[in-house]
C-alpha cells in the first residue's frame, strides 16, 4: 500500500514537473542594437539574461512580469559599458491551435547606465564618467517550445530614452532618443 502512494505521488510529481503550466521562465540572450541611433551605431551586445513570472492566466492570454538585465559595449575605441535594466509587464497568447508558438507584447521601463572610461598606454585615466538614461519600453516578441521545459524565443525592443538629467549639448532629437534593439535566445521553465 505504501509503494502505491508513493508511485502515486512521484507519478504526480512528474507530470506537474514536465507540464508547460509553469509560472517561472529564465531566458539567456544575445541583444543586437540595430538602427539610426546612438546604440544601434556604436554599441554591441554582449549578453542579456531576464526573468518573467506569469501572474494571472486569463486564458487564452497569460499576464505577467518580466526583468531584464543586460550589457552592451562601444564599438570605438572608447571604453564605455551600457549596462540595461528592463523591468516590464507583459501579455502572451497561449492558444491551442498553436501549442509551441507563443507572441508577446510588453510595456515597461528602461533604466541605461552608461559607464564611460579612457585611460592612456601610460595607465594614466583620462576619462572617468558614467551618465543614467531612462525612459519607457515597448516589446513584442515570439517563443517556439523545443521541448515542455526549453523553448527559443526573439524579441524587439523600442526604447524611447527621455533627457531627465538635461544633459547639456545633446539634442533631445529621434538618434539620441529612440532605441532599437533585437534579442535571440534560449529559455527554460522551472
Amino acid at each position: 500500500m505504501k509503494q502505491k502512494i508513493l508511485l502515486i505521488i512521484l507519478l504526480t510529481i512528474s507530470i506537474k514537473s514536465f507540464s508547460q503550466d509553469s509560472k517561472l521562465g529564465l531566458q539567456l540572450n544575445y541583444p543586437i542594437p540595430v538602427g539610426n541611433n546612438f546604440v544601434g551605431e556604436n554599441y554591441h551586445g554582449i549578453i542579456d539574461v531576464g526573468a518573467d513570472y506569469r501572474i494571472v492566466d486569463m486564458n487564452p492570454i497569460n499576464i505577467g512580469v518580466s526583468l531584464n538585465g543586460g550589457v552592451l559595449l562601444a564599438s570605438e575605441d572608447l571604453k564605455v559599458t551600457a549596462y540595461v535594466i528592463q523591468p516590464s509587464i507583459f501579455g502572451e497568447l497561449d492558444l491551442e491551435s498553436l501549442v509551441k508558438l507563443h507572441p508577446s507584447l510588453g510595456l515597461g521601463y528602461t533604466i541605461m547606465a552608461f559607464d564611460a572610461s579612457i585611460t592612456t598606454n601610460r595607465g594614466l585615466t583620462v576619462l572617468d564618467t558614467s551618465e543614467t538614461l531612462s525612459g519607457f519600453n515597448f516589446n513584442f516578441g515570439l517563443s517556439y517550445d523545443i521541448t515542455t521545459k526549453y523553448f527559443v524565443q526573439v524579441q524587439y525592443d523600442f526604447i524611447k530614452l527621455g533627457n531627465d538629467n538635461g544633459l547639456p549639448g545633446i539634442p533631445a532629437i529621434s538618434f539620441n532618443t529612440n532605441v532599437n534593439i533585437w534579442k535571440f535566445g534560449l529559455g527554460y521553465r522551472l
